[in-house]
């Protein structure tokens, strides 16, 4: 538990009443993001983390607790983010194999935007601080459960639809296709081209939306 910000554990910050708030909270955890992708959970100091805000660390205490409460605010805004983008393109137009091609390719964009590729936060920070941090480790999993999920939907429907075969099931085919994320993710962020990354996800896609072979 960090203790960067106050010596109060896990206690959620008390909201007493005054004037509104100046700054945009969406505004704010977007900027602390990227100082904790850049940096990780626990090399991102307080002052950082300020820094990036624009705000004093009282100002980020009383709006967000301590830094793990911010890190798991982050964590929950980049969540709900990654599965209304999957649900958009997942119900766009094009075949289920070319929606899920543009959701990598998508993915793809995100994991090496410039200045340099960081790949996913949660994919290469949480993991990192989930052994010793159960809040992150059950924050990060309610993530990559989510996205699971959102990818089942888009099955389910192309079940119904009559793109895709019963069996695989949604389920099944939502975790393998889930997965896919989490190593397109790494790769970004250990140098991966980005051809070879969209190479990478361009060879799962038949996998993930194959039907089983028909006896002969």
């Amino acid at each position: 538990m960090s203790t960067d910000f106050m010596q109060d554990g896990t206690k959620k910050p008390r909201r007493t009443p005054g004037r509104p708030r100046s700054f945009s909270e969406a505004e704010v955890l977007e900027r602390v993001r990227r100082v904790f992708l850049e940096k990780g959970f626990s090399a991102a100091s307080v002052d950082d983390l300020a820094k990036a805000a624009g705000l004093n660390r009282p100002s980020l205490y009383a709006a967000f607790g301590n830094k793990e409460q911010l890190y798991l605010a982050v964590i929950a805004r980049h969540g709900t983010q990654s599965v209304a983008g999957i649900d958009q393109i997942m119900a766009g137009e094009g075949s289920i194999e070319q929606r899920l091609t543009k959701l990598y390719r998508t993915a793809i964009s995100l994991y090496t935007a410039p200045p340099r590729p960081q790949g996913c936060m949660i994919i290469g920070t949480a993991s990192v601080e989930a052994p010793t941090h159960p809040d992150i480790a059950k924050a990060a999993a309610a993530f990559i459960a989510g996205n699971e999920k959102a990818l089942e939907r888009a099955f389910a429907n192309a079940v119904e639809a009559g793109e895709l075969s019963p069996e695989p099931s949604p389920v099944a085919r939502a975790r393998l296709g889930g997965a896919i994320f989490d190593t397109l993710a790494v790769r970004a962020r250990i140098g991966t081209s980005i051809d070879d990354l969209r190479a990478f996800a361009s060879s799962a896609v038949p996998l993930i939306c194959a039907s089983p072979a028909q006896p002969t």
